[in-house]
């Protein structure tokens, strides 16, 4: 299956895609969240379509897509999980995992705005494929480890790399601004993708290509991830975890180069579609 989420941000329906057409499901009477997930939501779910098959009504077209899950209890990213990335960066090859948070107040949708923070002049960009919990996770055997994700999506972990790297502290004050984590456009459970270690993943910043990477360079995958990231917390049903991101962020570039107003970001994953987002000045809410 492929989830969406729909509408007005913060009022957001649930729906489908089903053969390239999007169908409202919102008749199923839940949000794509913690509960639905833990309570084998997927399977619910799969179940109510096959019950109302062909009675679906269609989404509207040119619909505001919202996040494909309803505000997790974390998002949580790796870092440096690419070879090439850490090159680019000047980082030494991780021995673990990095690991860090954003904010889930920074999570939008796939086309909503990146808007830059107050005071930003190093606002960056990182194609990544998240995938999502779909169970309770403490304490995972690699083994087991992927009987616990229900679905993959396309995210951009927006940075801002002063305030990341030369702002005391940790990466977590460049990461959870407001807007940067773009997500979607849709949520594709496992079955939807046959090798999730072989995905074609790109990025380019006003049609020019910047990033195009394969998830074949993981540093550290999946089964790992999800066990690793258990040692350490308790990761819940609809939790997000982003896997790091291939070389071609501005940062590493000579001379860097960061976003500005008015700039457009598009960014894909092989089969976990495409997301666009143009860049505006900060303005309080």
């Amino acid at each position: 299956m492929k989830l969406i989420r729909y509408g007005e941000p913060n009022k957001e329906k649930t729906g489908v895609i089903m053969n390239d057409v999007l169908y409202d499901t919102s008749a199923f009477g839940e949000d794509y969240n913690e509960q639905f997930f833990e309570t084998d939501g997927l399977a619910r779910l799969q179940q109510f379509l096959a019950e109302r098959e062909g009675k679906l009504e269609k989404v509207p077209e040119n619909t505001r897509l919202g996040s494909p899950v309803a505000r997790p209890s974390k998002i949580v990213c790796i870092g440096l999980n690419y070879a090439d990335h850490a090159k680019e960066t000047g980082a030494a090859l991780p021995p673990e995992p990095v690991i860090f948070m954003k904010s889930t107040s920074s999570l939008v949708g796939p086309n909503d705005e990146i808007m830059l923070p107050k005071g930003s002049v190093k606002t960056d960009w990182e194609v990544e494929l998240a995938f999502v919990m779909g169970k309770r996770a403490s304490y995972v055997e690699e083994a087991e480890a992927m009987d616990y994700v229900a679905g993959y999506c396309l995210h951009n972990d927006v940075s801002e790399r002063e305030f990341q790297l030369e702002r005391n502290g940790t990466w977590d004050k460049g990461k959870g601004c407001d807007t940067f984590a773009p997500l979607g456009p849709f949520l594709a459970t496992t079955d939807e993708v046959e090798d999730v270690d072989n995905l074609r993943l790109w990025l380019k910043v006003n049609g020019e290509t910047m990033q195009d990477g394969t998830t074949a360079n993981f540093i550290f995958k999946i089964p790992y991830l999800v066990s690793y990231v258990s040692q350490f917390m308790t990761l819940l049903p609809g939790d997000v975890i982003s896997t790091g991101t291939p070389a071609g962020v501005g940062l590493g570039m000579k001379p860097p180069l960061y976003l500005k107003t008015g700039d457009v970001v598009e960014l894909g994953i092989d089969g976990l579609g495409t997301s666009r987002q143009q860049v505006k000045a900060y303005a309080k809410s």
